[in-house]
Formats: C-alpha cells, sequence, structure tokens
C-alpha cells in the first residue's frame, strides 16, 4: 500500500485498515479474492484475511442491473468510502456513502472485462456477507458488484471490529482495492 502511495492507518488501537485483493482469475464464480483487516492493538500488529470476492457474480455479468453495464470496482483507495449501516435494509454491513469508481462490464458474458468504461458515483458497492448460515463456494447472485465474505462468522467478527474501531475512530472507513499483482 505504501509502494502505491495508499495511506496505512498505523496509529492508534483498532485503527482499521480494510484491504480488499483481487486475484488475477477473470472468470471465476468462486470466493477467490481476499479480504483483509489490519490493526494494532496495544502496539502489536494484527491482521485477519478472509475468502472474498472483489467481483460481481456471474449471474450479474450476464445480466446487468444498470443498462451501462455490471460495475466492478477499479482498484485504488477509497478514503470514507464505508460506513456501518444495513445491507438492502436487511442487516448491518458496511454501505456505501462515498463515490467510487468502477468499470461497466456490458457485453453480457462470463469474463469480468477491466478494459470497459469507468463510471464514478454511488453505486451501492457495499462490503457484506454471502449467505446468513453458511460459507458459500459460488458468487452467482451474491455479488452485483459489492465486496462480500464468503463466510458468515468471518463476516461477523469484521463488523465486530468495525463497531470497536467505530468507538474511537467513527463510523467511516477507508477501503483499498489491490490487484495479485501489486503484492
Amino acid at each position: 500500500m505504501i509502494r502505491k502511495g495508499y495511506r496505512f492507518f498505523d496509529e492508534g488501537d483498532f485503527n482499521l485498515n480494510l484491504i480488499g485483493i483481487r486475484t488475477a482469475d477473470n472468470q471465476s464464480n468462486s470466493f477467490n479474492d481476499h479480504f483483509a483487516v489490519a490493526w494494532r492493538f496495544d502496539g502489536v500488529p494484527h491482521c485477519l484475511v478472509f475468502p472474498a470476492t472483489t467481483d460481481p457474480g456471474t449471474f450479474w455479468r450476464e445480466n446487468p442491473i444498470n443498462t451501462d453495464g455490471t460495475a466492478i470496482l477499479v482498484p485504488g483507495q477509497y478514503p470514507g468510502l464505508w460506513q456501518l449501516g444495513l445491507h438492502r435494509g436487511q442487516y448491518r454491513a458496511l454501505v456505501q456513502r462515498k463515490p467510487a469508481r468502477v468499470y461497466r462490464d456490458n457485453n453480457r458474458d462470463s469474463v469480468i472485462d477491466m478494459d470497459a468504461p469507468i463510471d464514478d458515483g454511488l453505486f451501492g458497492i457495499n462490503c457484506h456477507r454471502a449467505s446468513g448460515t453458511r460459507e458459500s463456494l459460488r458468487v452467482d447472485k451474491w455479488s452485483a458488484g459489492c465486496q462480500v465474505l464468503a463466510n458468515p462468522f468471518d463476516f461477523s467478527l469484521l463488523i465486530a471490529l468495525c463497531d470497536r474501531a467505530a468507538e474511537q475512530w467513527g463510523t467511516t472507513f477507508t477501503y483499498t482495492l489491490l490487484e495479485e499483482a501489486d503484492l
């Protein structure tokens, strides 16, 4: 992150770094990406990494909600992108509160196209879980552009960390999306 000129929050306890890592596989419909959360507690660094997707599922790639195409978050750092709230009014999650950049993949195939036009705005690019009861193996309809954790227990831990961080740092969170090649 530092090499790319992004901010890494390293001061104080529970100042969370939320980091997505997109793998090079642009055809998968699985949770083959990673979602990391890094922080310090009593000066000791901690980092957890969860299976996730940073890509929309095959269903939404082939059936875009938006006429301009399916949203695929552009890698980068998004200060204050998310706040604690309700995903689709149903359960606690991290919901978009500031504009984000997305590719608009509109050729209706199963391959994610990163050479598509870029759109900026508020599109509901949230961070949420897939199933509420079990770990999911396939993305399918779980993501139309959101950053989605495969395991509901991992997601509960993430939200608990965000709740703890909110006590000191506020309810908004920066998100950084990296590509596997950046590591």
